[in-house]
């Protein structure tokens, strides 16, 4: 098979356009992970090869295939050349692993420490997308076949709701758009929201949280209140979202709706009128803030 041309011939337009991604997700994975090596024109602008382009179209198989960013990039990267790893000589995947034995051992301490390195040394939504989000996806679906227990379950959403706390200070500060996030009725799983929340801050968003089983004419109320540029409901069920189809309609004719989560789907986002977030949440709130 003949390689890829290494030749640097495509404006990122251009690239987008083969990958069928946006420019700006494309400039994250260069930024991110080093998938990317663009040289610069005459005229200063960045040029992308087929090689690049290719790279991008095995990321794509890999995430595809159940891989986190992180893992897929990493393969990739490790087809071309030595095994890649973060910035800085660190293995997201060895501490990724430290993060979940931890947690699973109740070791807060060395939990925290985990995260302490993480934080230190990558980029907030690095870590968020790429180590706590694959975790909480992971523990959610051992928990639901019976493989991680209710007490570890407990344990390592309290560590990780404690650090996002700690992330989301001040949240509601500054002069930017305003977001209104919450979860409907019986909905008691939010970290993923809170996740979103954070990265959306970081965006320049003021964020309103109300957190999880909110009452929707509770929610109705706060939006009244705060008049936000977006309403954000999020839901890990279709069945949390099915019973308050007419309420997230007419809330959707009042103040602009999106709909996130496993439970958001394309049909009961059109359905109602909102949009559908339906991208992993750091990735989502990285667009909105674009």
């Amino acid at each position: 098979m003949t390689p890829p041309d290494e030749r640097p011939s495509l404006r990122i337009g251009e690239l987008s356009r083969r990958v069928g991604l946006s420019d700006h997700v494309l400039r994250a994975w260069e930024t991110r992970y080093g998938l990317l090596h663009p040289s610069r024109s005459a005229g200063g602008y960045r040029l992308y090869s087929e090689a690049d382009a290719e790279r991008i179209r095995r990321m794509q198989q890999l995430l595809a295939a159940g891989l986190s960013a992180a893992e897929a990039a990493q393969a990739v990267l490790a087809q071309d050349g030595p095994a890649a790893s973060a910035p800085g000589g660190l293995d997201l995947g060895e501490l990724a692993t430290a993060l979940r034995d931890t947690l699973e051992a109740f070791d807060e301490p060395g939990a925290q420490a985990v995260l302490d390195r993480l934080l230190s040394d990558l980029s907030l939504p690095t870590v968020l997308r790429d180590v706590v989000m694959p975790y909480l996806r992971d523990l959610g679906d051992r928990w639901q076949d019976g493989t991680a227990s209710v007490a570890q379950e407990h344990f390592a959403s309290f560590v990780l709701r404690g650090r996002l706390g700690g992330l989301a200070r001040g949240w509601g500060d500054g002069r930017g758009p305003r977001a209104l996030l919450a979860c409907p009725p019986y909905e008691l799983h939010d970290l993923a929201l809170m996740v979103f929340g954070i990265v959306l801050n970081r965006q320049g968003w003021r964020i309103h949280y109300l957190g999880t089983s909110t009452p929707m004419a509770e929610l109705v109320r706060a939006a009244e209140t705060t008049a936000p540029d977006l309403v954000v409901v999020a839901a890990s069920t279709r069945e949390a979202l099915d019973p308050v189809r007419a309420e997230l309609a007419e809330l959707a004719t009042r103040f602009p709706l999106a709909l996130a989560g496993a439970g958001a789907t394309a049909e009961l986002a059109a359905g109602v009128g909102a949009r559908q977030l339906a991208g992993d949440p750091v990735t989502e709130a990285e667009l909105l803030g674009a």
